[in-house]
């Protein structure tokens, strides 16, 4: 029987055309031994939906066309599932696939897909909604908002952002709770994160592993505009977690409270969230295909 395999695009992630995607899937997956079907979404959330559609009907390998919002969609259909997931990155940060070395060039993604392995990695869930990369409250959630209702896109778009808020923002109080003691914070960003980085090899979860039932929480206090230069390179390095500025912590699940509800980011996506945030990590419960 031919292996049946559904494909959600999303068209309007990233910055390059999704046109010549089609005819690479055809060349990739001949039909002699496939059954592909391409679907395109229109709206966010979309995906999810397609995916439990199709997923009843004996499509178990789903392939995420998109960013990291769209792996989201696509993967929070199928975890605790037979389903698998695959991805081919054409967004503009590809924080999950950066961390499992799928390849941003679609060609070889594709080929990933065909000839890839099997691996079960864990996810993250925030109170209801799920995440596979990071999570977050602070100066990076009240970024993506921003971001998020910018007309540009793609990696410049994002520093000009982050440049435009950095000297309006002021750090919050939070209080968290995590492997049985409770800690008060000043933070201008928390992020607690399941793979290592946001996107584009930023690093703000360094030694985080996707398969260890663990989640790496990033403390940031607030720092003078003078050291921006310095953490912006240390988040590329890989070596975030050794700036005087960052605290570290690892565990399975933590409460983080602040005075009242606000911005949340998960995998890049904007949010809104009350004043209690229940994060716990979900072990194992996805299969992603990997080279």
């Amino acid at each position: 029987m031919k292996e049946k395999i559904l494909f959600v695009v999303n068209p309007v992630s990233g910055k390059k055309s999704k046109d010549f995607i089609p005819d690479l899937i055809k060349q990739t997956f001949d039909e002699d031994h496939y059954n592909t079907k391409i679907i395109y979404t229109s709206f966010s959330g979309e995906a999810t939906h397609i995916v439990k559609q199709y997923f009843n009907k004996g499509y178990k390998k789903v392939v995420a066309v998109g960013g990291d919002g769209t792996v989201n969609e696509v993967a929070s259909a199928i975890t605790e599932t037979d389903g698998v997931l695959g991805i081919v990155p054409t967004g503009s940060g590809n924080g999950l696939a950066r961390h499992l070395k799928i390849p941003v060039n679609v060609r070889k993604a594709l080929s990933v897909i065909q000839k890839g392995h099997l691996k079960a990695i864990d996810y993250g869930i925030i109170n209801d909604q799920k995440f596979f990369c990071t999570t977050g409250v602070g100066f990076d959630a009240h970024i993506g908002h921003v971001f998020s209702k910018a007309q540009g896109r793609g990696f410049v778009s994002y520093v000009k952002a982050t440049l435009s808020e950095f000297k309006r923002y002021q750090p919050l109080r939070y209080e968290l709770s995590l492997n049985g003691t409770t800690y008060m914070r000043d933070a201008f960003l928390i992020t607690i994160a399941n793979a290592s980085q946001y996107g584009n090899n930023a690093h703000i979860a360094p030694k985080a592993q996707i398969n260890d039932g663990k989640l790496d929480v990033t403390i940031m206090k607030a720092f003078p505009l003078i050291s921006a230069p310095n953490l912006g390179v240390r988040l590329f390095a890989k070596n975030i977690d050794k700036s005087s500025f960052v605290e570290t912590f690892r565990c399975k699940k933590i409460i983080v409270r602040r005075k009242e509800s606000g911005d949340i980011h998960y995998d890049g996506e904007p949010g809104k969230a009350g004043e209690v945030l229940n994060v716990k990590v979900a072990s194992e419960g996805l299969t992603v295909i990997i080279p």
